[in-house]
């Protein structure tokens, strides 16, 4: 899956770890990702978390969608941080799971992220 995604590979986004349930993605805010006030645009730090929330929730085998997803910003983001993007699976249900992200810079959170996957039939 990962290696068809072309908008995540086309923003560097590269995959450091993923096993059953987990992913883990790094990603490096560059120029064309800051907004009007000189910060990564929110939708940058949620494209990475939701890359981390794909590869663990179809990390199982079939094709898994996601249901819907939520995202807190806890702290700005700044040209040139390198950000990581930790998802798990917290549960799965018939057809259907959660899975949380934490998104960082350094030690630092920055975000926090749920997301709600369907398995396809």
């Amino acid at each position: 899956m990962l290696s068809d995604d072309l908008a995540s590979a086309s923003l560097g986004i590269e995959l450091l770890e993923a096993g059953p349930g987990h992913a883990t993605m790094r990603m490096t805010v560059t120029e064309t990702m800051v907004n009007g006030h000189a910060i990564a645009h929110g939708g940058y730090v949620f494209l990475l978390a939701d890359t981390a929330f794909a590869c663990a929730c179809n990390s199982h085998g079939p094709v898994t969608v996601a249901a819907g997803a939520d995202i807190t910003f806890v702290a700005a983001v700044k040209l040139g941080d390198e950000l990581v993007a930790t998802a798990l699976e917290r549960t799965r249900y018939g057809r259907s799971g959660i899975y949380d992200v934490t998104v960082t810079r350094g030690d630092e959170v920055v975000a926090e992220f749920r997301g709600r996957s369907r398995t396809l039939r």
